[in-house]
Order: structure tokens, then sequence, then C-alpha cells
């Protein structure tokens, strides 16, 4: 967050669990009048969408929808390319580290 203040940023917006990230500072977007796109038209509270002011006050009077990037649906655009630059990695293996929330 620090790094991302520096870098001029005035807010964050994440997908993640609230339980965890609310901790630092992150509200479910929707109460900062701040929409998640794909979510259903009807469903004003998408819990896992967050955001975060790093500049007080920065989202008063703003609204809005976030749009994810283009670039999160290469593996959708381009299946065969995605699937031959995953093969360039070793397979992954799901592990359990300590300190790991879930």
């Amino acid at each position: 967050m620090e790094k991302a203040r520096n870098m001029g940023a005035k807010a964050l917006a994440i997908t993640g669990n609230i339980d965890f990230y609310g901790k630092s500072g992150f509200v479910v977007a929707s109460t900062k009048g701040i929409r998640y796109a794909d979510a259903d038209p009807d469903d004003t509270v998408v819990p896992y969408f967050l955001i975060k002011e790093l500049e007080a006050g920065f989202l008063d009077n703003i609204t809005g929808t976030y749009h994810d990037p283009e670039s999160h649906f290469v593996a959708e655009r381009d299946p065969e390319g995605f699937e031959a630059f995953e093969a360039r990695f070793p397979p992954k293996e799901k592990k359990k580290l300590p300190g790991q929330i879930f």
C-alpha cells in the first residue's frame, strides 16, 4: 500500500475476503459508491470487491463501475496460447504453509 501511495495512487481496489483485508482498512467497495462490473446488475453489494482510500476523502462524491482489465482474460481469448505458456512452468502443488489463513 505504501508503494502504491508513493506512486500517486489515491485508492486501491481488490477482490478478496473482507475478514482478512478489512484489518488493513479495506471496505466493501459499494459502501463507497464503486460497483463491480462483473456482478449481477441487480446485485449492488459484492462482498468480495473491496476498496481502500489511500488519501482520506478521495472517493467522496465519486460513483462508478470497475471493469477488470482485458489482460485478465487472456485464457478466454487465446486458450491454446495460454496453455502453451502455462506448460513452460513446473506443475503447481497445493501447499498449506504456517501462518496461512485458508
